[in-house]
């Protein structure tokens, strides 16, 4: 899908708030109600964009996360669908580089994240699990900032955030007559919700939707205290994704670039850091699953 300038602006105010009402983003990129409403309606059925909520972890008690190197007997396509068919693995990508799946987990405490690694150790055509135990999530575009303020009062306020979890931007009237509510105590419960840190609507976009097409993923061996040097990787403006972690590596992140010589370019940033000892990386071939309408799932 080609989008102009005006489509790339809409986006990116969408990435910042998902639920900017039509007349706002309107306002913002220069066109008419109607013409921002049919381009934001032709972005999403397009799948280059889509604008859900992402519940804060917290709230549903997913404590603990991971992230996995697995190596595969044979095609590693079918184990990919496998691990992306389990509810606690909310990111799956096919790679290069010495291992061909890269996950993310997130579980209810570490006995349920050592159940499911083991659960992923058993599949037919894991040949290895090398895991990256996160524990420190330094920067993350779809982890909604500080701890909630709020929490979901009863069964009401947890079907608007499974609604919002499928399409952020419901309108309150068509969000009220899914729920069973009025049109006015749907907006206030649903702007307690997103005002208390519960929950944050935003757009996933396809990289190469933004000219970003080239997803490359990396982990970092530090010399010493990671903390500093951490905060120094997640400040180099093509990093996206960035955790400390404990195992093999003492930082794993993800860089969004416009071309291999951009993905090069970082890459040598990171290299070039003092405490820096060595830097593993890996493409992101194919993105297999993005969602993170979670909740706490055994394996």
């Amino acid at each position: 899908m080609e989008l102009d300038e005006t489509d790339l602006a809409l986006v990116r105010e969408l990435r910042e708030d998902g639920r900017l009402p039509y007349e706002t983003l309107a306002r913002r990129v220069g066109l008419s109600r109607p013409a921002t409403r049919t381009r934001v309606r032709r972005l999403q059925e397009s799948g280059a964009v889509r604008v859900v909520a992402i519940t804060h972890p917290a709230v549903r008690r997913l404590t603990a996360s991971a992230h996995l190197a697995i190596g595969t007997r044979g095609a590693a396509a079918p184990v990919a669908r496998a691990i992306a068919g389990l509810s606690a693995a909310p990111f799956v990508t096919l790679t290069s580089g010495r291992r061909s799946i890269m996950t993310e987990l997130r579980t209810a405490g570490f006995g349920e994240l050592e159940r499911t690694i083991e659960h992923i150790r058993g599949l037919d055509g894991v040949h290895s699990v090398d895991p990256l135990i996160a524990t420190r999530h330094v920067k993350d575009p779809y982890l909604p900032a500080g701890e909630p303020t709020v929490a979901p009062q009863d069964e009401t306020d947890e079907r608007i955030l499974a609604e919002l979890e499928r399409d952020g931007r419901l309108p309150f009237a068509e969000l009220a007559a899914r729920i069973g509510l009025s049109p006015g105590a749907t907006r206030s419960r649903t702007l307690r919700l997103l005002d208390g840190g519960v929950a944050q609507v935003v757009a996933l976009v396809r990289p190469e939707v933004l000219g970003m097409g080239y997803l490359c993923g990396f982990a970092v061996r530090v010399a010493g205290a990671a903390a500093e040097t951490a905060e120094r990787v997640a400040a180099l403006p093509r990093v996206t994704f960035l955790s400390t972690c404990l195992g093999g590596a003492e930082v794993v992140g993800t860089l969004t670039a416009e071309s291999f010589a951009a993905v090069r370019g970082t890459l040598e940033e990171i290299r070039e850091l003092p405490r820096v000892r060595e830097v593993e990386s890996w493409l992101h071939l194919e993105l297999v699953k993005e969602r993170y309408d979670m909740g706490p799932h055994p394996a």
